[in-house]
């Protein structure tokens, strides 16, 4: 008797796992692979969460979150989106906030507009809930063109993900064009989910969210990459007060099955406010100029604005050869197949040391030749 449901199939890990098993005989190593900062949590909020452990605050918060750090998210969003007493909940990561979202909102053969390339969650997720992944290429400049989106819409079409910076590419989508994006999601009556965790990490201009344009919006969001807390599980989502039935939607969702957040550290991620990470966004910003300028010339990278990627051009145009070769001279790389319907570029993450990027580039450039 198979004893597994034929959706336990669809989440398939098989793209990565092949590249770490390729991986394990690596002699010295350049891991351009992992997806989070090379940076440790700020002093205040790691010596925040002790205090808040000794402190005996190691139960369930409620199930929306601590609201000392909701009030404070409302209070940011307010701010910087304008919206008036948004519905914030905090979620077990980015991940969760993703996962609570798609189960409330897509149905049986709805269409998600998904721009291609993208984060490799938003394929299974869709997919899962039984939804139809309709795919917005992107190349060669990774930007969202509103003149391509209309041209996918048909009446099953119920979802937009805006994900800027975005993971894999490190594009900051034009404010132009974001505008426009809104006004087709306003005629169609689209809703549309903002995916904004790398919103910190944009380098030349700001990551402007698209939730200023289009009231529909849902955002996601966290401190996970900013505060180099990954492992803490803190994210949120947040929506407009008109979409209240949809939010205690989710919120029911995350109590049968999250439950919620951590809650000692929910408490001290409130401490991340108070946190000018600004010299960490300044390094980052040279790591991006290292990779962009050690791999312009030879692979023709078009330059990320954000976020800690680079999507770069595989030479030959079989991105998943390259990576073969790429890690038989010891650099971990990942394919672009993981996160596009193409094999054309390979995922480099400079979440690393100067010393090791500057490694790498020069094995890269030196495969290239």
């Amino acid at each position: 008797m198979d004893y597994l449901a034929p959706r336990s199939g669809i989440m398939d890990a098989s793209g990565i796992r092949k590249i770490w098993q390729l991986a394990a005989k690596m002699k010295d190593p350049v891991d351009f692979s992992i997806g989070q900062p090379d940076f440790d949590a700020p002093a205040e909020l790691k010596a925040a969460a002790i205090d808040a452990i000794n402190q005996g605050n190691n139960g369930y918060s409620l199930t929306t979150g601590y609201e000392p750090l909701r009030q404070r998210i409302a209070a940011d969003i307010s701010d910087n989106i304008g919206w008036d007493k948004p519905e914030v909940m905090v979620t077990c990561g980015t991940s969760g906030a993703l996962n609570l979202i798609f189960w409330a909102t897509v149905a049986q053969d709805d269409e998600v507009l998904i721009p291609d390339p993208y984060f490799v969650m938003y394929k299974h997720l869709v997919n899962f809930n039984g939804g139809k992944c309709v795919y917005v290429d992107t190349y060669p400049s990774f930007q969202l063109k509103p003149e391509q989106l209309e041209t996918l819409i048909t009446p099953r079409t119920k979802i937009l993900i805006v994900n800027s910076p975005t993971n894999p590419s490190g594009a900051v989508y034009n404010e132009d064009d974001l505008r426009k994006i809104a006004e087709i999601a306003r005629k169609h009556q689209l809703l549309i989910i903002s995916d904004e965790i790398y919103s910190r990490f944009s380098y030349d201009n700001e990551a402007v969210s698209i939730a200023k344009y289009y009231e529909n919006t849902i955002i996601v969001s966290g401190m996970s990459k900013s505060y180099g807390i990954t492992g803490w599980r803190i994210g949120y989502i947040a929506v407009p007060s008109h979409l209240k039935e949809m939010f205690e939607r989710m919120a029911a969702m995350q109590q049968f099955t999250f439950v919620c957040a951590p809650t000692p550290l929910q408490m001290a991620t409130l401490k991340g406010y108070d946190c000018d990470i600004t010299p960490l966004i300044d390094q980052y910003r040279n790591k991006r100029d290292m990779v962009y300028n050690g791999l312009k010339d030879d692979f023709g990278l078009v330059k990320p604005g954000g976020a800690f990627y680079a999507f770069v051009p595989a030479p030959g145009g079989n991105a998943t050869e390259f990576v073969k070769k790429a890690i038989a001279n010891d650099v971990l790389v990942i394919p672009g197949s993981v996160f596009s319907a193409r094999d054309t570029h390979f995922r480099l993450s400079f979440a690393t040391s100067d010393e090791k990027i500057q490694k790498g580039l020069e094995r890269l450039r030196k495969i290239a030749k």
